[in-house]
């Protein structure tokens, strides 16, 4: 046995790549399992490929998994690798510009054939030319070996070849001192009425570990140690399930049913899913043949007094518009969720983007304003999720809650809450006719009453035509038009009067104020704490709250010399800074479907402070 020696490392970030049909969101998500369960604190970003099952070994169909783990705080999953794992050519092409200079390649030879070469748009082969230089290559022929593991086994070749992502994760679970315990019992779990699956996959994991463990390929392997996270239960979480078990703890907090009415779109199916899974914990969910008929059934469960909800992406969106601003006028508690993606149109299905913060404040016909509200992390999901339900229910109004594709499908720790310590949020329906108006109106908030159908006493309109003050009957007299189109407006405004002001990370004035909104908040949060570490006078102000925003945005933005807005859009948020609050502040824009890069926001941040912007 070749002589091992480990090192302790603080971080590293890996990156899984392959086909499509070569398991690596599988093989990343148990990477991830096992590595939450170390005490690490991590964070991931699942690549997809938008084809459904494109040609193997093509570009267009290269699937990859990035996990950033480590012993210290980790807020995004990487700007780049330390790691690649590459199962053939196109895996190796296309995810080769992220890899560190100095970073490790462990590629299937297999995978680099003739053919795999030709469709990957080689001329030669990389591992026999010196275009892989400056990363340290480890040539495994994963392919061969997983063969070897199973040979005495009768099954079928298919079969095989689809167990030799086990064999890559076994050598990663031995390279960075990970126990094979966690993925061992889901096997056992997932194919229990399997048993040819599960010895073959139990086999390949663990001989993908002792050859690392034999090999003298491999002469180092690696340590990280726990991170020191506040002391609770966690468990990992992706922010798909974190809006799930929001709108769950919200609806078991007002003391109300659960209702999805929505239409399967990538990426956003994952939360019908999951919720799917609790019909016993009062939760409904109702799979529409459209996106139409999506939210005008959640509108309908909402009408009879259900925490009713709506998920969705961008095209989505587009396809429900009428139907919000029917919710609008009827003023009745409805969340849509918005996880984005890349656009226009059908776009990049896959991929995250910000682009549909102005289709969420602006996009509806008529003046019809209503509540936005932005996560900024995967498990920060599930507050968004509760407070969105919260808003909407004490103001009687829709609210859109946006996510994005990376936060709904990357994942993180999340200390798991004191269902006990959330607020109450339960609505006062009207149960008596006595002095019942439709829409008479709340002193404080403007919202009106809810009224369950069917009881006696309290039958009323409601529809999309404009409705009279106070009786809600159809009107169309211009006065009344203009009240009641004022009257929504300032219900939305007094909304900022029950929301926390914002708050900086940083100094509350100085030189250079970083303003942000979603998912870029890991990547703000890591490149500003770097620049105050060299003395630079940078503060973080990250919006939640995007309408109405916090009461104290526009005296913020007014105490820095510059304002600089990084999106991943072409200038969304600047734009709304900008006319709202006279301030002249910059965007930063990078529109790839992919994360935001600290290290060119880095860039951009001192090129302002040396006044070259």
């Amino acid at each position: 046995m070749a002589q091992k020696t480990i090192e302790n490392l603080e971080e590293v970030t890996i990156r899984f790549a392959g086909d499509s049909g070569d398991g690596m969101q599988l093989t990343g998500t148990q990477f991830t399992n096992t590595t939450a369960i170390l005490g690490n604190d991590l964070s991931t970003l699942p690549d997809y490929p938008a084809e459904i099952r494109a040609p193997a070994g093509t570009l267009f169909g290269v699937s990859g998994f990035q996990i950033h783990f480590g012993s210290n705080e980790i807020n995004t999953p990487g700007d780049h690798c330390d790691v690649l794992v590459a199962m053939n050519a196109a895996a190796l092409k296309v995810n080769l510009q992220s890899l560190l200079d100095g970073g490790s390649i462990i590629v299937n030879t297999d995978g680099f054939n003739d053919k795999n070469l030709k469709l990957a748009g080689y001329t030669q082969n990389p591992l026999k030319d010196d275009s892989l230089s400056k990363f340290r290559v480890y040539e495994v022929d994963i392919s061969k070996l997983t063969a070897l593991a199973l040979q005495d086994m009768t099954i079928s070749g298919k079969l095989i070849d689809r167990s030799k992502n086990f064999f890559a994760l076994g050598m990663m679970y031995w390279m960075y001192n990970r126990p094979l315990e966690t993925t061992l019992d889901w096997l056992k779990t997932k194919f229990k009425n399997k048993p040819e699956i599960l010895e073959a996959n139990i086999r390949v994991l663990k001989a993908g570990w002792n050859f690392s463990e034999t090999t003298e390929i491999f002469a180092v392997r690696y340590d990280v140690a726990p991170a020191k996270l506040p002391p609770g239960r966690y468990r990992n979480i992706t922010g798909n399930q974190a809006v799930a078990w929001g709108f769950m703890a919200a609806a078991k907090k007002a003391k109300l049913e659960l209702f999805l009415g929505s239409y399967p779109i990538t990426p956003a199916s994952d939360i019908l899913h999951e919720l799917s899974l609790y019909k016993s914990h009062g939760v409904k969910t109702f799979q529409a043949e459209d996106e139409i008929a999506g939210i005008s059934s959640a509108i309908g469960a909402s009408f009879g007094g259900a925490l009713a909800i709506t998920t969705t992406s961008g095209p989505g969106v587009a396809l429900k518009t009428e139907a919000i601003g029917l919710a609008v006028m009827v003023e009745l508690p409805l969340v849509i969720c918005n996880v984005q993606r890349g656009g226009p149109s059908t776009g990049l299905p896959t991929k995250t983007e910000q682009a549909d913060l102005l289709q969420a404040l602006y996009g509806r016909n008529g003046e019809a304003p209503l509540p936005v509200i932005a996560a900024s992390t995967p498990s920060g999901c599930f507050d968004a999720a509760f407070e969105a339900s919260r808003i909407a229910l004490k103001y009687m109004t829709p609210v859109i809650l946006l996510t994005d594709g990376y936060l709904g499908n990357g994942s993180e720790p999340w200390m798991i809450p004191d269902l006990d310590a959330l607020p109450d949020i339960s609505p006062s329906f009207v149960t008596t006719p006595e002095g019942f108006q439709p829409y008479s109106r709340d002193h404080d908030t403007l919202a009106r009453p809810w009224a369950i159908p069917g009881t006696p006493g309290l039958e009323h309109r409601i529809g999309g035509l404009e409705k009279q003050d106070i009786t809600g009957n159809v009107s169309y007299d211009p006065e009344n038009h203009d009240l009641m189109v004022r009257l929504r407006a300032e219900k939305i405004e007094r909304i900022a009067n029950d929301i926390p002001l914002a708050e900086v990370e940083g100094a509350p004035s100085g030189d250079l104020l970083i303003v942000g909104w979603g998912g870029t908040y890991g990547s703000l949060k890591n490149v500003v704490a770097r620049q105050r570490a060299k003395g630079h006078s940078v503060s973080h102000l990250h919006l939640r709250y995007l309408n109405p925003m916090p009461r104290n945005v526009g005296e913020i933005l007014l105490k820095f010399k510059h304002v600089l807005v990084p999106e991943i859009n072409l200038g969304q948020l600047v734009k709304v800074l900008r006319s709202k609050y006279l301030v002249p502040a910059t965007g930063f824009n990078k529109v790839r479907g992919l994360p935001l890069r600290s290290a060119e926001l880095e860039i951009e941040i001192e090129e302002i402070l040396k006044g070259k912007r």
